[in-house]
């Protein structure tokens, strides 16, 4: 094991050197939310995400120049990641540069997210094999947030194939000076939205903003119950915040969500909801989408019925989460399902008469008896 380390330690400060020297109307209709047929070629960069077990890996780098790199321009630092997948262990040169925007920054938490960029090369024959540039959500404040977050991916996954896959890991950071021990910790890979696309026979969308009136009907709708039932505000998909837009040849506008950290249903202690929303805690739900027919709403619950049984499995069956937070969220979902289930109640959160044709009314108050 020493062995390996200090052979890893080796490559990673010949690469660097090698690496120093050389850089400086949508049409409206159910059908749009279908796959496509998956092709060979486009599960090429799945292999990654095809498993369900927890991926464990190394990371060294020089951590103390790495993770006060969190300004405005951060840039790449070379690294090495280390695995072993069962067929013995495996080392690949990459670079790492932090990203995002709340999260990178010190005063919120005390790692930054990554961007991981493999190198195409030194992947093949590998477990990241067809990957390039991966996001990394790291730990922050409370670890178990990283695993609630993941969570929250796979619960839109059962919804739609139109979504973004995760991978939970365990990933050791291991300093490459040797100055600091090394710390493990969760952490989340998500997929890329090139992979997304090919997995789904669509393209991404480059548009810089956009308007919901012009997004597919159901997948709107989708998202937009959906980021009500986990409590989340924080995206927008005129700005394209914690949205991704996808086209079809039908629609060119499918959104798609990610980040969802400051989702109610993760509880992170930094979550605050914007002022102008009139609540107090990011648990209060607030429907921030399109004002639609029921008939389009129905649509969607439906969905969110079928698959009301995996959704609830998710967080029962997962030992990872505190058990007080297991028994919260299950009654967090108990009352959006008898919202959904209640036509009076779906009617009156989710079809009012606003004139921008965007709903903003607050769960407070709302009765949810059975």
């Amino acid at each position: 094991m020493k062995r390996h380390y200090h052979f890893g330690l080796l490559f990673w400060a010949v690469w660097l050197v090698s690496t120093v020297a050389t850089a400086q109307d949508s049409t409206k209709t159910a059908g749009s939310l279908k796959s496509k047929e998956i092709t060979a070629d486009s599960r090429k960069s799945t292999l990654l995400f095809d498993r369900d077990s927890v991926l464990e890996f190394t990371l060294t780098a020089n951590l103390r120049v790495l993770m006060k790199d969190r300004g405005e321009k951060p840039v790449t630092h070379a690294a090495l990641l280390s695995y072993n997948d069962g067929n013995g262990p495996d080392t690949i040169p990459l670079t790492l540069k932090a990203r995002g925007n709340f999260r990178r920054s010190k005063v919120n938490c005390s790692f930054p997210p990554l961007l991981v960029d493999l190198p195409k090369k030194k992947v093949k024959n590998t477990l990241f094999a067809h990957q390039n540039k991966l996001k990394l959500v790291t730990h922050c404040q409370l670890e178990e947030c990283v695993v609630r977050e993941y969570l929250v991916y796979k619960l839109y996954n059962l919804l739609t194939d139109l979504s973004f896959r995760a991978q939970l890991v365990r990933v050791t950071y291991a300093d490459s000076l040797g100055k600091r021990a090394p710390e493990t910790h969760w952490g989340c890979l998500l997929e890329d939205e090139s992979d997304l696309a090919k997995r789904n026979g669509v393209k991404a969308n480059t548009m810089k903003q956009t308007n919901m009136g012009y997004a597919d009907s159901l997948s709107m709708a989708t998202v937009a119950v959906f980021e009500y039932m986990i409590g989340n505000t924080d995206w927008s998909v005129p700005y394209l915040h914690n949205i991704r837009l996808f086209a079809n040849g039908i629609s060119s506008s499918l959104p798609v969500p990610y980040d969802f950290d400051h989702a109610g249903i993760v509880e992170a202690s930094y979550a605050k909801p914007a002022e102008h929303l009139g609540i107090v805690s990011v648990r209060e739900r607030v429907y921030r989408g399109p004002v639609y027919p029921m008939d389009v709403f129905q649509q969607v619950f439906d969905k969110f019925n079928q698959v009301k049984p995996q959704l609830y499995a998710l967080y029962q069956n997962d030992i990872r989460l505190d058990k007080s937070y297991v028994k919260r969220t299950v009654k967090y979902l108990d009352e959006f399902y008898a919202l959904i289930n209640k036509p009076t109640l779906a009617h009156s959160m989710f079809k009012q008469n606003a004139k921008s044709g965007i709903a903003i009314k607050s769960s407070r108050g709302v009765s949810y008896n059975k």
